[in-house]
This record gives C-alpha cells, structure tokens and sequence, in this order.
C-alpha cells in the first residue's frame, strides 16, 4: 500500500515548511476523509496506571482533556508503585485483555534486589520497541530548529536483559545479551516506521568498533533489513560520536535505531535538546499491547516539591495521549489534542516551570480544554 493512502499514520508533525511562493496550508481545511468501519466509534477501554510521584498529577490532566473531547475512550484504574516486587497479575491481566495501556512515571529503586516495574511490563508483554518523538515545538525556544529525531530503541535485551551475578566477594559480571531474531524486528519495525511516515533516513546507532560480536550482530542484522527499503537511506554511527553530533547538528538525524542501553541515553539526549522531557511523547509497542508514556526518563517522576505545587508538566502525556488516539484509530480526536496543546505552548501564556513559565498543570490542563476546536 502506498504511503501517501495511509492518513491515520500521518507524521506526529509537519515535517515540512512552506516555501516563500507557496501558500501557507489553512488550518481550518479538512484533509481526504478518514472512513471508519462500522462500530469503530465504540468506547475502547484503556489500562490507566497513574504511578509515582507526579504520575497521578499528569495522568488526571489527560483524564480531564479526554473527557472535555468526549473522546470515544474510558479508563481502568489500577494503582501500582515502583517498590512493588512484581506488577500485579490483575495489571498485566487487564492490559492483555485491553490492548493498550497509559501510564505515568514508576519510581525505580535505586540499588538492592528490587527490579524495574517498566522493564517487567516490557519483558511481559513483549513490548520490544520503544519510539520517543523529538520535535521543536512552535513558539518554545531552543538552542537548535528543525529538530525532528524519532528514538527506536529495543526493548526487552540488551544491558537490561537483568542477567547479573557476584563471581567472588567485590566482582559483579553483567551480561549484555544481543540476538539475531531481536536485532532483525528492532530493525524492521524502523524502516516499517520510516516508510509509513515518510520518513527518508535511518541511523544505525552501535559500539561494534569495540563489542564486535554483540554490536556487530546487532549492525548486521540492521545492514540485512536496510536492504528491503531501498527508497530509505541507510547508515551508521558509533554511539560516542553520536551524542557529539546530536548536541552540535541533532537536524541531521531522522530515525534513530539503537540497542537498549543506547536507546535511553540517545533518546533523553535528544530530548533535551529539543526541548526537555516534559514535552516530549512516547510508547512502547509490541505485536499485540502497547503502552503510551512521558517519551524520555521521568527524572522529577519523584520530586516531592513539583508534587506539593501541582506545577508538573502535563505536555508529554498529553501528546503520548494523541499518539495513543492515533494508535487506536481515532485520528479526528488526536488531531483535535495534539493542535490544542500546540497553540497552547505557542502562545506561551500558560507554561510549567521547565519551561520558563509559573503556571501549575491544572492551568496548562484549563487551557488545552478551551483551545480545543
């Protein structure tokens, strides 16, 4: 199917500017309509995990657009914590009946013999890729523009394969675990996403100068699949080199394809750059869940003080939200939040502290409700 025929997947963003003898697009234009089958506009259930910190803060914000949108979706509500020892079954239970899942930031423990919460619902539900979309966002400055990096990372091997052992009294060995078959779909679900979005360059990104087995398995598998999109530019980039080249020139990146550990230190990186993880939206995704979430590392999913305020940003899951009406085939809606929260940062009247402004996240939430068309 050509991509040109597949509106419901259209780009997170426009990605192109109007050249000075075009004219600008009207806004109020309707594009080709998209044609649902009949009983798509059922209410679709939805796992609701608010979480940590200022999980519950930032989950309620989307609650309250979702309903002022009377968008055609409803919540299950279960309260997990990070310092629980396992996700419980009714959770993981619900999510597999479901299908998709939202869930604010779980507070990891630091050290001790408490495994990460969202690495157990990755390895559970084989969400195996995760996408963090990276964009300049209208009306908010940043050091670079035209910043526009989609962050493919896999999932479930890798450094967080979670294969640890003390040989002796003061030596730890840490298995990184790299396979074939994870390697090949990583790939594939990138190009897939590159080729669907128009999107017209993937970048390998790998330390195979030095992990030659792992990380050359790793390349290989990403050179074999590159080869079956040949109308998407391929190529390569040792990780070091990488970080310098995003914190000089991150416009040259599109879609970024990486193993695990990479993926969070190139994704958080981005987002930083483009314009901090409180604006940045993202998911994981398998053959059958996916579970949309703040984009890059909720590092104030803890912080009492943004808690006792109630000035959390409310923006990255409020976009997450847009790409998960999108993943369930309810575009009208999507598109009706997404624009919503851009004209609200555009104006810049109503912004949370990270980003220049004063404003607590019910005001951020007011606005986004009364700019919705």
């Amino acid at each position: 199917m050509a991509r040109r025929t597949l509106p419901i997947l259209k780009n997170l963003t426009h990605r192109s500017t109007p050249g000075p003898f075009l004219p600008k697009p009207d806004p109020n234009t309707r594009s080709v309509t998209y044609m649902p089958r009949p009983g798509d506009g059922a209410p679709r259930p939805v796992t609701l995990i608010p979480g940590d910190g200022i999980g519950p803060l930032v989950t309620n914000a989307v609650e309250q657009v979702m309903e002022a949108m009377h968008a055609p979706v409803y919540f299950e509500r279960y309260d997990v914590h990070g310092d629980l020892k396992r996700v419980p079954p009714e959770v993981i239970e619900s999510i597999r009946k479901n299908k998709v899942c939202l869930k604010g930031g779980l507070k990891t423990p630091v050290g001790g013999g408490v495994s990460s919460l969202n690495v157990q619902l990755r390895k559970e539900l084989d969400l195996y890729a995760s996408l963090v979309n990276c964009f300049n966002l209208p009306g908010l400055p940043t050091r670079h523009e035209n910043v526009d990096i989609v962050v493919i990372r896999e999932n479930t091997e890798g450094e967080y394969s979670g294969l640890e052992h003390e040989v002796v009294p003061g030596v730890v060995e840490s298995l990184k675990v790299i396979t074939k078959f994870c390697s090949e779909r990583i790939a594939k679900y990138a190009f897939e996403y590159a080729y669907l979005n128009n999107r017209k360059k993937v970048t390998a990104v790998h330390k195979a100068n030095i992990m030659k087995l792992a990380d050359g398995l790793f390349l290989e598998s990403c050179r074999e699949i590159a080869t079956k999109y040949p109308s998407i530019k391929y190529n390569e980039i040792i990780v070091d080199n990488c970080c310098m080249q995003l914190v000089s020139k991150p416009e040259q990146f599109d879609v970024m394809v990486t193993p695990n550990l990479y993926g969070n230190l190139v994704a958080n990186t981005a987002a930083g750059i483009a314009g901090g993880t409180g604006v940045m939206p993202g998911g994981n995704v398998g053959a059958d869940h996916a579970v949309f979430e703040q984009g890059a590392s909720a590092g104030n999913v803890g912080n009492e003080k943004l808690w006792e305020q109630k000035k959390a940003n409310p923006v990255a899951l409020l976009l997450s939200s847009a790409m998960m009406l999108r993943h369930l085939q309810f575009p009208s809606f999507a598109d009706r939040l997404e624009t919503a929260v851009k004209r609200v940062i555009s104006e810049g009247k109503y912004r949370t502290k990270d980003l220049g402004g004063v404003s607590t996240t019910q005001e951020v939430v007011d606005a986004v409700i009364a700019n919705l068309d």
